[in-house]
């Protein structure tokens, strides 16, 4: 349930886990590589979001990124996963 401060409503961390069905530790990696706003602290503990935030997250998490296969990393991952002889 968002919390209204002077008619602004903030979105609590736990609505942005389920809104975009990630994990705490991802939105907290996120926030502590500087990936996505920080949010703000709300009566002490509680991290809440502003709809500005809500939307930067949002964006940053529903981003597509095409795969450059020039230097062939994408087969390097499945190198490790050939029967070793």
């Amino acid at each position: 349930m968002p919390v209204e401060i002077d008619g602004v409503k903030y979105l609590e961390a736990g609505e942005m886990l389920e809104r975009l069905q990630i994990t705490r530790q991802t939105l907290w990696r996120w926030r502590q590589k500087g990936l996505i706003p920080r949010g703000h602290r709300y009566r002490g503990r509680q991290v809440v979001f502003s709809p500005q935030e809500v939307s930067a997250i949002e964006e940053y998490a529903n981003r597509i990124e095409s795969i450059d296969n020039s230097n062939g990393d994408q087969l390097r991952l499945f190198n490790d996963l050939k029967p070793k002889s």
